[in-house]
């Protein structure tokens, strides 16, 4: 799958397609594009051999990006700084006040838990899913996206329920990530005659994960609901630009950009809010 994306952004046909004995998958390009193809998958991968932190799982082509113990560890910190400092007037969801200017609070509210299981089960469950994402769709792009999808979660969580919405936890940018996975077959459209059974079994594959995680009694629904939503609509446009997790250039500046995104509005939020011991 990756190799078909480096040779259609090179304006290389290919198609995907099975081993007669079932053995495996391959890609086919005409006679004549046989050697530039050839040459063009060598420079992919002299291009994207310097990043250790992807590997391959499950099997070929599906890679975790191991980055994404970075978004885990630095979920830990703010959870650690909210057990001694008062984050969460801060930082919480509040629609009311994200109506009022606030905007702030749809990032901020991410990074905060009610308690040890609540962050626990985020920060085990996003990994997998974020590490997923990361791999399929760059590093810093696919965090960004991700970060987005769980902002984005929050401001459609707080619309539906008029601006009452109020509350924390990473859980909408964890769904945000099922959404931009269930939707990466998107890429294989127009490719192979089989494409239409990839994307409905990844949509439906995505829709029964969300069912299953996210409907839990007592738990946010609204916003996983967004979150997983907002993955979707991220996803298809991400798979528009299919080459663009090859791209260096792309996924440095979604890492700054998501960067921004952590520092500024907390440094707005505490700004706004005197923070005081707890």
């Amino acid at each position: 799958m990756d190799w078909s994306l480096v040779l259609v952004s090179q304006g290389i046909e290919t198609t995907i397609d099975q081993a007669a004995d079932g053995s495996g998958w391959g890609l086919l390009v005409a006679g004549p594009d046989y050697g530039p193809a050839i040459k063009v998958i060598r420079q992919y991968h002299l291009e994207n051999r310097g990043w250790p932190w992807q590997q391959q799982v499950f099997r070929p082509g599906f890679l975790f990006d191991w980055g994404a113990l970075a978004w885990a560890l630095l979920a830990g910190l703010f959870f650690w700084l909210g057990t001694t400092t008062d984050l969460r007037t801060a930082g919480l969801m509040d629609g009311a006040a994200v109506a009022h200017g606030q905007w702030w609070r749809l990032f901020t509210a991410m990074w905060l838990h009610a308690d040890l299981a609540h962050f626990a089960t985020n920060a085990t469950l996003g990994l997998v899913l974020l590490g997923l994402t990361m791999g399929r769709y760059g590093t810093g792009v696919g965090l960004l996206a991700a970060y987005l999808a769980g902002a984005g979660g929050n401001l459609l969580a707080g619309l539906i329920t008029l601006q009452t919405h109020r509350s924390l936890g990473a859980s909408g940018m964890v769904m945000g990530c099922l959404g931009l996975l269930a939707v990466q077959s998107l890429s294989l459209w127009r490719q192979t005659p089989h494409a239409a059974k990839f994307i409905l079994s990844g949509l439906c594959g995505g829709v029964m994960l969300f069912a299953l995680l996210a409907l839990t009694p007592g738990t946010d629904v609204m916003a996983h609901l967004g979150g997983f939503v907002c993955g979707l609509l991220l996803g298809a446009l991400c798979n528009l630009l299919p080459a663009i997790a090859q791209k260096p250039v792309a996924n440095l500046l979604g890492g700054l950009l998501f960067a921004l995104l952590v520092i500024v509005p907390w440094w707005l939020a505490l700004r706004s809010s005197a923070v005081v011991p707890a």
